[in-house]
């Protein structure tokens, strides 16, 4: 601690200065340096905040590594919702895939087009609660997201039951909203 005492009757230096071997101007560059780290922790938190899951994201298969399509994210009444704008072609798959695996509205349907993100709610930390289709297995899986990566990618992870038993895959970015 600063003994006010002790300020206040600080020796001078020749020109009048107060001098440097004093307790209280010892203790300055520490409380700034402790200062500087708690506001460098606060803008991440509030620039953590601010990243959105919203806008345009090249899917990166987990299997291959490979760019499958585009999504776009959107907000819609505090959920997200998510469809596929555009599928890269693979070399030797059908351009204009349909979802033959899949079952009831979304049967035989162009994936192009299709909402495959849905009804995810925000949390301390990312979008849980909602689902995602997988097109390539028919399959509708419980998700969560998380932006990542300064915003550059988002971690979707897909799962059955527990969050443990599930896929991850890391889109990039390719345009914000």
């Amino acid at each position: 601690m600063i003994d006010l005492e002790e300020v206040i009757n600080m020796k001078k230096t020749p020109s009048g200065q107060p001098s440097c071997n004093t307790t209280g101007f010892r203790i300055l560059p520490i409380l700034l340096i402790v200062f500087l780290h708690c506001m460098l922790f606060i803008g991440n938190d509030v620039r953590a905040g601010t990243l959105t899951p919203e806008g345009k994201w090249k899917t990166i298969s987990d299997k291959t590594g490979k760019a499958t399509s585009i999504v776009r994210i959107w907000k819609e009444k505090d959920k997200l919702f998510g469809k596929v704008e555009v599928v890269i072609p693979q070399e030797g798959k059908d351009p204009n895939p349909l979802c033959h695996k899949c079952t009831g509205e979304r049967k035989d349907l162009p994936i192009t087009g299709m909402k495959i993100l849905w009804d995810l709610t925000q949390n301390e930390d990312g979008w849980e609660g909602g689902y995602i289709l997988d097109p390539n297995d028919g399959k509708t899986y419980s998700c969560l997201i998380h932006v990542v990566d300064d915003g550059n990618k988002l971690e979707v992870r897909g799962y059955v039951g527990f969050s443990l038993l599930g896929r991850t895959q890391y889109w990039q970015r390719v345009e914000t909203p």
